[in-house]
């Protein structure tokens, strides 16, 4: 859900959604490389995003993804769904 809301905002490469999230999380959320990459590749293998080569700002050859429609309505999705997840397990955590 993350990965697909770096991209939301426009096409990204692999190290600027990793640099996205850790900057827009204060440094809290780091990912590893290769577990980006993965996810990476089933988000595109299942249609949520699409990507093409380009160059990147340093002048070499990165993958650019883009979300796709369906990618767009995925993210609605998983964001209702853990806005709900988090909502309940707060209040577990505040239960006395």
């Amino acid at each position: 859900m993350l990965v697909l809301k770096a991209i939301s905002w426009g096409p990204r490469h692999g190290y600027s959604v990793a640099a996205w999230l850790k900057e827009m999380s204060d440094g809290t959320i780091e990912v590893d490389d290769r577990a980006l990459y993965v996810a990476l590749h089933r988000l595109e293998e299942r249609g949520w995003l699409e990507g093409d080569w380009r160059l990147s700002e340093n002048n070499r050859k990165a993958k650019y993804y883009r979300l796709t429609p369906s990618g767009r309505k995925a993210l609605r999705a998983k964001a209702v769904d853990f806005e709900r997840y988090t909502s309940a397990a707060f209040k577990i955590l505040r239960a006395t």
